[in-house]
């Protein structure tokens, strides 16, 4: 089945949404973007997260300590990393906390998505470039451009970039993700939407049935 990830939860009314909505994973942006997260704040959010759902970090070329810390004091259950971070960052990372890393790739083409793929991070995902943007533009990318890689990549992947309702099941059937990971798509005003997260999970599943 594929999994959800719901990401750039801000809020406690965010977590209680996702709470009744049951995605597999709810992501905590610790970058500098407009749904940067505090160490308390996602320490508190986490507290309230259902057990099932697992807490991914997001991070842009965060120093390494900071990011141990986080895993250590089990604020986070996984690592999403959205910066230049090397096979030396997330080899460290792993060996010192034994987490599970989703190494993030903005697309732009196929030699150089095939380029960047990491051998040390368990998972990949793949999201929309945008200059002075590490993610969450809410735009897509062509998908054919993954299509293309998709012979090259031999370990499961993360589709993000623009997916809502109307295309996500799109992107499942072209590519075979193993997860889809949405933010703006589920929002309303700039808020995550649980009317939205919820469709968005059902359409997802309804391909399982």
């Amino acid at each position: 089945m594929t999994k959800v990830k719901i990401c750039g939860l801000k809020t406690l009314a965010d977590v209680e949404a996702v709470n009744r909505c049951l995605p597999e994973f709810a992501g905590f942006v610790f970058a500098n973007t407009k749904r940067f997260v505090t160490d308390e704040q996602a320490l508190l959010m986490k507290r309230a997260l259902n057990e099932n759902i697992k807490a991914v970090g997001v991070f842009v070329d965060e120093p390494l300590a900071h990011v141990i810390r986080l895993c250590e004091n089990r604020i986070i259950d996984a690592v999403q990393l959205h910066g230049s971070e090397s096979e030396a960052y997330i080899g460290e990372l792993k060996q010192k906390t034994d987490t599970c890393v989703i190494k993030a790739i903005r697309v732009q083409t196929q030699e150089q998505v095939l380029r960047a793929l990491s051998g040390e991070a368990d998972y990949m995902l793949f999201d929309t470039y945008k200059k002075g943007k590490p993610g969450g533009t809410g735009e897509r990318f062509p998908l054919e451009i993954l299509e293309g890689c998709l012979p090259w990549l031999h370990k499961p992947f993360f589709a993000a970039g623009g997916l809502d309702c109307d295309n996500v099941l799109d992107v499942i059937g072209r590519t075979g993700c193993f997860a889809v990971d949405v933010s703006s798509g589920v929002e309303t005003d700039g808020i995550k939407d649980e009317r939205k997260i919820k469709q968005f999970i059902e359409k997802v599943r309804s391909k399982e049935r």
